[in-house]
């Protein structure tokens, strides 16, 4: 035996329209079988509320059952039920996925790939960069048809609903018609401008700000500034991806500037001061005497900003030994290492040291 269609929605025999309605889409939608797949109990209570509410919903039908109740309601009543799934899905549009006669579409997110300067990079620049895009052809709104509207005909195999119906056992369900792709219309006349497609292509300045420290592979999001949404629908974002040039004398490591400078034998044995490169320019820096090569000296404050402070700089000294010596050359530099001997190296003194204690004398 049925029960009372206003014990199934839950509702007073006085409720008003608006909560009738709001009673059948909290039941219809906690029942609904996309929710609960393969339950007969689900399938049955869906069938239930949907056909409680396509009779109390209209108020002839809903007048005709306070009257008589159940056994005596007349012709009609069948044809109520048969339309319930119809009826969910004018109430519920999208909630489960199905956007009905569905025009507008999103557009893609673009991608572009923009090449710096190594210090463009530490410093943080401004760039103007130029994307193409496809988006609506003005001449025909996105419809691909001569005129708009005008060049367009209903879809004949779905009326011009944009959807067909499928059987899936006890159910009906709505599927995007594809020979319109959804839209319940087709092209009768294609547009000139765009060739039937709906879209043309057009190029689009963008300024894009680099941030100080961008790192080779940073991504730069310009929300919204992707391809335009199709039949006024939202525009995708444009990913900017970062690519940093190498640089002929810096490397970086974080937020560390890192070079390395070539010293002579002299300027290492008898220090100097020497010019080193930085991201400002030019600056002087001290080599004491005997300084060794692969010795890193750090400058404050010369490197990637970080935060409200900057990093450093390290740089790295290399000793060059001299080549292709002339006679004169060479013969300096025989006379200087017979006055020099081992005392003057420490390290060349402790390494034969060494040596000899663990292979005897030469």
């Amino acid at each position: 035996m049925k029960r009372d269609y206003y014990e199934v929605l839950g509702v007073s025999r006085e409720v008003d329209a608006a909560d009738l309605k709001r009673a059948y889409r909290d039941l219809a939608m906690r029942w609904h079988p996309d929710k609960n797949p393969g339950s007969k109990e689900a399938e049955d209570r869906f069938k239930e509320v949907s056909e409680a509410y396509a009779v109390l919903s209209e108020p002839e039908k809903r007048a005709r059952y306070d009257r008589v109740g159940h056994g005596h309601a007349g012709p009609g009543f069948e044809a109520a039920v048969g339309s319930f799934t119809d009826l969910f899905e004018s109430l519920f549009g999208d909630l489960l996925g199905r956007k009905k006669g569905q025009k507008k579409s999103t557009g893609r997110d673009l991608r572009y790939t923009l090449e710096v300067d190594f210090v463009e990079a530490a410093r943080g620049c401004q760039k103007t960069i130029t994307v193409a895009a496809r988006g609506d052809c003005a001449d025909c709104k996105g419809t691909g048809a001569r005129g708009g509207d005008a060049g367009m005909a209903p879809c004949a195999p779905c009326g011009g609903r944009g959807e067909i119906k499928v059987q899936q056992g006890f159910f009906s369900v709505g599927k995007s018609c594809g020979a319109c792709s959804g839209v319940g219309r087709t092209i009768t006349d294609k547009c000139p401008a765009c060739a039937g497609a709906g879209t043309i292509e057009r190029e689009r300045d963008f300024t894009v700000q680099i941030p100080v420290g961008t790192d080779d592979g940073n991504i730069r999001r310009v929300a919204g500034q992707g391809e335009p949404g199709r039949r006024g629908g939202t525009a995708g974002d444009l990913h900017v991806v970062v690519r940093v040039k190498p640089h002929a004398i810096f490397k970086r490591e974080g937020k560390l500037i890192t070079c390395e400078v070539p010293l002579t034998i002299a300027e290492a044995a008898l220090g100097a001061s020497i010019d080193v490169p930085t991201l400002d320019g030019r600056v002087e820096m001290r080599v004491p005497p005997g300084t060794q090569s692969g010795t890193v000296f750090r400058l404050r404050g010369r490197g990637l900003q970080n935060g409200s402070a900057r990093g450093d700089a390290h740089v790295k000294v290399v000793v060059e030994t001299p080549q292709s010596l002339s006679p004169k050359q060479r013969e300096l530099l025989q006379a200087f290492a017979a006055a020099c001997g081992d005392e003057s190296l420490p390290q060349r003194r402790a390494f034969l040291s060494r040596v000899k204690e663990l292979f005897g004398p030469a």
